[in-house]
């Protein structure tokens, strides 16, 4: 198997990072412009574990700021894309629409992924906000 170029420490860095942040494989892979399998030899080999599906916590659809597209309808939107761009004969005006919505597309799910990320990471402070609290009043109650 050939070998790629080998990984600076700023990348080690980076990489490590990203999955602290709990980032997806394929988002790290993205991210660090390199592919799924370069990144999860990479993680395995520095002992980093990968973010599991069950550890996502999600925002459902109702949880969504009513002016964000869902998932599902940047998805649609995509599809309609790629499908148009398969007919013969699209001038290039067309053409250049479509592949602009397509990109469009996969930068609306970065930015999602991101966004849900936030969320997550916001829905965690208020979290341990609350357990410092309950502790801080039980320190006080032994302390008084």
């Amino acid at each position: 198997m050939p070998k790629g170029k080998p990984w600076t420490r700023a990348q080690e860095k980076k990489l490590q990072g990203l999955v602290k942040a709990r980032v997806s494989l394929e988002g790290i892979a993205r991210e660090l412009g390199m592919t799924v399998d370069a990144v999860s030899h990479k993680m395995r080999r520095l002992g980093l574990e990968e973010v599991g599906k069950d550890d996502l916590h999600l925002p459902s659809s109702s949880d969504l700021p009513k002016d964000l597209f869902t998932v599902e309808q940047v998805l649609l939107f995509l599809a309609r894309a790629v499908k148009s761009l398969e007919q013969p004969g699209l001038e290039k005006g067309e053409v250049l629409r479509l592949r602009s919505l397509v990109q469009a597309c996969r930068v609306y799910q970065d930015k999602f992924a991101e966004y849900v990320n936030y969320r997550r990471i916001e829905s965690d402070l208020v979290e341990l906000r609350k357990e410092v609290a309950a502790l801080r009043a039980r320190a006080e109650h032994a302390a008084g």
